[in-house]
């Protein structure tokens, strides 16, 4: 009776391992058609891949430092417009003061 329930056990041991292997290949079976149609699915929903969506990112963050740089050239530029525009101003008054001044 040892040896019968011995052999019992190995089989059902046996059985179990198998089992074991055929749920394992089962799930990579399921994994992979999973991955495949979701890749159907992104493919179909035209999504960009991360490469160029980063590709994109540092292009746009670029144009926005260039943006801001150029921006604070402007400022800079239309600050030295405003002073010069105030000297001209300026120098008018003193001039027509002058000769207003002596008469």
């Amino acid at each position: 009776m040892t040896q019968t329930s011995g052999r019992l056990f190995d089989d059902v041991a046996r059985l179990i391992t198998d089992a074991a292997g055929v749920a394992e290949g089962a799930r990579r079976e399921v994994e992979t058609a999973a991955r495949v149609q979701a890749e159907r699915l992104l493919r179909s929903l035209d999504v960009v891949s991360r490469e160029e969506f980063e590709a994109v990112r540092e292009i746009a963050v670029a144009a926005r430092d260039e943006n801001e740089r150029l921006l604070a050239r402007i400022d800079a530029l239309e600050a030295r417009l405003a002073r010069g525009a105030d000297e001209e101003t300026d120098g008018v008054r003193h001039s027509d003061a002058g000769p207003a001044a002596a008469t």
